[in-house]
């Protein structure tokens, strides 16, 4: 429960953080952390089953410094990520 929480928590930062940098991706503070929240649920599940013992961590409850770094990264990269995909695709449908 608490890598979820981790997870979600560097989703919305990440996916803020993609927005202040991609000013054109940016969809507003309040959707970046939408969409980073999602992605980085994402992305934390995708670092869980890439890495297993990350995973395997997390599932059992014991976080140590390496899954929660792990954590931390897997949800804000999959945040700022799936942020740059969908303002990707926003900006083409403006089109």
């Amino acid at each position: 429960m608490l890598a979820l929480i981790i997870n979600l928590l560097s989703g919305a930062l990440g996916g803020n953080l993609a927005g202040k940098l991609m000013k054109e991706q940016s969809l507003g503070t309040l959707w970046n952390s939408v969409v980073g929240i999602v992605g980085g649920g994402l992305g934390g599940k995708l670092i869980g089953m890439l890495a297993p013992a990350i995973g395997a961590a997390a599932a059992s409850g014991s976080m140590d410094v390496t899954s929660i770094l792990g954590s931390v990264a897997g949800g804000g990269v999959g945040g700022g990520v799936l942020l740059a995909i969908v303002g990707v695709i926003k900006k083409m449908m403006a089109k």
